[in-house]
């Protein structure tokens, strides 16, 4: 007998047969799958924060969610696990504005707190943190608990070359319409159940998973070079091959910068003492790799 959600799917498998209509479906539970025997398998954790304000210098995590799946090196996602979510109250009150966004009110906050030991436990097996986001989430959830400074990370939103896979946009909600499915938004424990199904679906072109791309940009070594005291007449120049600026107060230099791969590293030497500096010199570099990338160490 024909259940109602089994009527359900046949009705939007024939509109879809038409040509004329696409259905989007509602996000689901992904169904476990057993690695094949002597298959290795490590744990990812995707995470997201919703948050008072854009910079982790000053504003306040108001809610925490943490989504792990099991994995095979080769990018297959093998399982989900059982999501942490937690709210926090701030030390100031939500403003209107972030709770349009977030959808986190003050009530919802009120007498929240986040548990810095469970959070570690929760973590604490992971081999990868994963956000779609990396450079937001990471900079906040370090000042927020050591254990996210002792793990590699990887970034859904940037080591995934979307539109070379033929997607038009980067944003969570659009890749998840344009995969084929939707979620419902806000909540920050539903961003980390879609991007766990954006990195277990096989990407349109490839053919191989989101996370076995994921993967390949997380393992690779890149380098910062750092243009210190460029002539100003070119900055230009060095804007329009890419560089961008480092104006924030900190450890790093004030100057513009660029990150290449290793093998990119001597062109981009040779670039700098040729066309800007014209002179042998020696900029400042530092290698990046997984465990440091997406800091605000570099």
């Amino acid at each position: 007998m024909m259940t109602s959600s089994d009527h359900l799917e046949l009705i939007a498998q024939t509109l879809e047969a038409t040509g004329d209509y696409r259905v989007i479906r509602r996000l689901k539970p992904r169904p476990s799958n057993v690695p094949p025997p002597g298959t290795p398998v490590r744990l990812g954790l995707v995470v997201d924060v919703e948050t008072t304000g854009l910079d982790p210098r000053r504003e306040e995590i108001i809610e925490l969610a943490m989504t792990p799946f099991s994995y095979g090196l080769d990018g297959t996602v093998f399982s989900v696990g059982e999501s942490f979510q937690r709210l926090r109250q701030p030390s100031e009150l939500i403003t209107p504005e972030i709770t349009a966004i977030t959808g986190i009110t003050n009530e919802m906050v009120a007498g929240q707190v986040i548990d810095q030991a469970e959070i570690a436990k929760f973590a604490a097996p992971a081999s990868l943190i994963i956000a779609h986001n990396a450079a937001f989430d990471r900079r906040f959830l370090e000042r927020f608990s050591d254990v996210f400074s002792s793990k590699p990370w990887a970034c859904s939103l940037n080591q995934i070359d979307w539109a070379a896979e033929g997607f038009e946009g980067t944003k969570l909600a659009y890749l998840a319409q344009a995969t084929g499915f939707f979620y419902d938004r806000h909540r920050a424990m539903h961003d980390c159940l879609a991007t766990v199904e954006l990195l277990a679906t096989r990407l349109p072109k490839s053919g191989v998973t989101g996370l076995s791309r994921l993967l390949d940009g997380a393992r690779a070594v890149t380098w910062r070079i750092w243009a210190e005291n460029s002539p100003y007449e070119l900055k230009d120049v060095l804007k329009a091959r890419g560089y961008r600026w480092n104006g924030d107060p900190g450890p790093q230099p004030r100057a513009w910068y660029i990150d290449v791969s290793e093998a990119q590293r001597e062109t981009e030497l040779r670039f700098l003492r040729t066309e800007i500096y014209q002179r042998a010199i020696d900029p400042v570099l530092r290698r990046i790799d997984a465990h440091d990338r997406f800091s605000d160490r570099i």
